[in-house]
């Protein structure tokens, strides 16, 4: 038998625990091109890439290249589909360059080298507002499956999984499910 004392420090704990999983989440960082980075080798499709990913605002796009052969130029939608160059928003050259998302809508990035972009060497980043970005409901596994059956996301799919709405219901979830586990 469970002592009264023992009881109110495991109600205690498992509030804490709660209340760690309902706090606000990070932003997300994406890697563009996952582990090939931004490149024209391997002819990497950009467009795909950026279409499996969910990006909300202050999430960051990451662009990782060799500053010798590349840069990152963030454009206009004009620019970007003419491949357009000559007057780019802002210019990355580090090789290592963070943009952090700051508002709805696309955002559009290529390569100014000459050829580069089009070469396929270009991403539209589509940040849409929240309420439309939640994952449907049933994408979240049911309670009913054991954690062993679920499939594991790829560490480029994981991150943008709980979002919004589904973010904090599957924290609710897994409260839930530890809280029953304990009792």
């Amino acid at each position: 038998m469970v002592s009264e004392g023992m009881q109110k420090r495991v109600v205690a704990l498992l509030w804490a625990f709660v209340a760690a999983l309902l706090r606000p989440s990070m932003a997300d960082v994406y890697k563009v091109g996952d582990s090939a980075g931004w490149t024209t080798i391997g002819k990497v499709d950009y467009k795909q890439w950026a279409a499996t990913k969910t990006f909300q605002v202050s999430d960051v796009i990451l662009f990782e290249y060799s500053p010798q052969f590349h840069n990152v130029m963030q454009v206009t939608h004009a620019e970007y589909k003419a491949c357009n160059a000559s007057a780019p928003i802002a210019t990355h050259t580090t090789g290592n360059d963070t943009i952090t998302i700051t508002s709805h809508g696309h955002h559009f990035f290529f390569c100014g080298v000459p050829g580069h972009c089009q070469a396929g060497q270009k991403v539209d980043i589509n940040v849409l507002r929240a309420s439309s970005a939640a994952p449907a409901p049933s994408t979240l596994p049911s309670p009913s499956v054991p954690a062993s059956i679920v499939p594991s996301p790829s560490p480029s799919e994981a991150a943008p999984l709980l979002r919004t709405s589904g973010r904090l219901f599957c924290k609710l979830w897994l409260a839930v499910a530890v809280i029953g586990a304990i009792v």
